[in-house]
């Protein structure tokens, strides 16, 4: 059990933490990665006497040197990455009235190159072994214009489209590749959210959910069902249709 190597990013909190905590509960050895080494080593204590154990690795995922040495390091300290989750991410709320570049900048650099970073750190070494699996963490926001999700929902778009477009070929080399859409849920970059928030779940409900989704094969992983599903059903609407309705549903 404590042969299984995982990496978790974006660990210091919210379903990050919530995942890496679960890995280490079913006997995996978890390296987490986040800015905040404090939160990574308050989740090394959290856990505690569990069958696998919490490695911090403190990594800033924008710096694109920084994580292919801390992946190096991590294949090097524990062994082979065999599950690899990509959910470092921030958000910030805009919209017309507080639309910005620099935000818009700040979230993509975030959002879409570090995870491009983490990929391009971890590809090579599971193609190689041809295991493995990868899941990237974006967002029903991807789905459909969301209100304040002018920064946040394009970047989770292009996680999107990056996944679909990567995934034959990572099959074709005997590597596992899910996508991971959650709808709302209970974090603190949620908490900046100033709309309803439909069917909002926690991260450890969260957690459960990627958790057994690492059991399965399916490319895309949703929840809340009901909520991700109305959302895909109204992206198929003309937008005289769908934009009322995301209006209606999410400002009440």
């Amino acid at each position: 059990m404590s042969s299984r190597i995982a990496w978790v990013t974006g660990a210091g909190k919210g379903i990050g933490a919530a995942v890496a905590v679960a890995l280490a509960r079913e006997g995996w050895t978890v390296a987490v990665s986040a800015r905040t080494a404090d939160d990574l080593e308050r989740l090394a204590r959290q856990v505690g006497d569990v069958p696998g154990g919490i490695h911090p690795v403190p990594l800033d995922v924008t710096d694109e040197d920084a994580v292919a040495r801390a992946v190096a390091v991590i294949e090097q300290t524990l062994g082979p990455i065999e599950l690899a989750i990509l959910n470092a991410g921030t958000h910030c709320p805009m919209d017309v009235d507080d639309f910005s570049c620099a935000t818009l900048r700040r979230l993509w650099e975030v959002n879409v190159m570090g995870t491009s970073h983490c990929l391009a750190a971890v590809m090579p070494r599971l193609t190689a072994r041809r295991r493995g699996r990868i899941m990237m963490v974006a967002s029903v926001a991807g789905y459909i214009g969301l209100p304040t999700a002018a920064a946040y929902g394009p970047g989770k778009a292009a996680l999107i489209n990056l996944a679909e477009s990567l995934h034959p070929g990572l099959k074709e080399r005997g590597v596992t590749l899910q996508l991971v859409n959650p709808g709302f849920v209970k974090t603190p970059l949620t908490d900046k959210n100033d709309f309803p928030m439909p069917f909002l779940i926690s991260a450890d409900t969260a957690a459960a959910r990627i958790i057994a989704a690492t059991r399965s094969h399916s490319f895309e992983v949703t929840f809340p069902r009901r909520f991700t599903w109305m959302l895909k059903v109204i992206r198929c609407l003309p937008y005289g249709l769908s934009l009322p309705l995301i209006k209606a549903i999410t400002r009440g």
